[in-house]
């Protein structure tokens, strides 16, 4: 599967979707706090770190959304793709 499909494919896939947004909560929160809290916290936050608190959140979004397309698109071309992430639809092994 070419890049460009497995991307498409991703991007209309509610559980890789909510992944990303789970990823993009987690990083971009820690990320704003790190370049964005004094500034939130001291009242000061003017339009262009808004914007840039913006991007905070979407670059991670995008990232995952990426890294599980990658995934996908390296799978063998089958009709049984999963349209889980990766690891998030398989039963518990026994050892």
């Amino acid at each position: 599967m070419s890049a460009i499909a497995a991307f498409s494919q991703t991007c209309r896939d509610r559980r890789a979707l909510m992944a990303a947004l789970r990823v993009a909560l987690f990083v971009g929160t820690l990320l704003f706090t790190i370049n964005h809290g004094w500034a939130a916290a001291n009242g000061q936050m003017t339009r262009s770190r808004w914007i840039s608190a913006l991007l905070t959140y979407c670059v991670p979004f995008l990232v995952s959304l990426h890294g599980q397309s990658m995934a996908r698109s390296r799978l063998p071309a089958t009709d049984n793709i999963p349209s889980a992430p990766l690891g998030t639809d398989r039963e518990p092994t026994e050892l």
